[in-house]
């Protein structure tokens, strides 16, 4: 009777080594979808059109503000699209993932209320331990709103900006550095500081509390493999921080 042939292990398929250029060229989409770039570009184009920032009373001007966040949205959303494509990913597999999407729909709604229990925690502990950061007694953006139309543009704007825009930003930022720059938990600290220092205008507490919100909302993206509920947590949010503005004004 022959002897039992030998159990030969599978071979083990190597994980492709990441080359420098790869590196320097998800670094540089990380850089072109930061929004820096494109809102520098887009608010050159709208001041040769004529449309200034400000108003002369130094507020800023509502116009300006809402026309700047769409076309960004467009611009970018459109660029990270792009970079999937010429890498031939899938926009919907790495942004959607696989869970249903009417499900994280749901837990996006649940997003919501834990959104305003971090920032509140936030700028609570902020203010006890470093009430100095408290730098801007009055936002800026509710400048903005002075009656209901204005409202309505505004909510849907910040909805888009926020709820489309800034979460399909964050996702491929964080996809981006998951695969070439160092992981991804070294990315949602880089993207969550450079989303609070967005954020400055509207006061150093502020930027604080914003950095730890997007990092919550980063972190939920890491963990569930999709921007759905990211999406409609932030969406919802910022709506509701319109309708205070509007409804309490200072």
């Amino acid at each position: 009777m022959d002897p039992a042939p030998p159990i030969v292990d599978p071979p083990l398929t190597a994980t492709p080594a990441i080359l420098p250029i790869e590196r320097i060229a998800a670094a540089l989409e990380v850089i072109l979808c930061s929004g820096f770039p494109t809102q520098i570009v887009i608010i050159t184009v709208l001041s040769l059109f004529g449309m200034k920032p400000h108003l002369r009373d130094g507020q800023l001007s509502a116009p300006f503000v809402f026309t700047l966040t769409l076309l960004d949205t467009v611009v970018l959303v459109g660029l990270i699209l792009f970079f999937l494509r010429s890498h031939r990913e899938s926009p919907r597999e790495q942004l959607l993932g696989s869970r249903p999407p009417w499900r994280e729909a749901i837990f996006g709604l649940l997003l919501i209320p834990a959104s305003f229990f971090v920032v509140i925690t936030v700028l609570l502990l902020v203010q006890v331990v470093m009430p100095s950061l408290r730098n801007v007694p009055h936002n800026p953006l509710r400048d903005l709103v002075h009656s209901r139309w204005e409202a309505a543009i505004f909510g849907f704007v910040v909805m888009v900006a926020g709820g489309v825009r800034e979460e399909v930003q964050r996702g491929f930022i964080l996809l981006r550095f998951e695969r070439y720059l160092g992981g991804g938990v070294v990315g949602l600290l880089v993207f969550s500081v450079l989303f609070g220092a967005g954020h400055l205008e509207q006061g150093q507490d502020v930027a604080i509390a914003t950095a730890v919100l997007g990092a919550f909302w980063g972190a939920v993206f890491l963990v569930r493999r999709s921007i759905v509920g990211p999406m409609i947590g932030h969406a919802g949010f910022n709506l509701a921080q319109v309708i205070k503005f509007f409804m309490i004004p200072v």
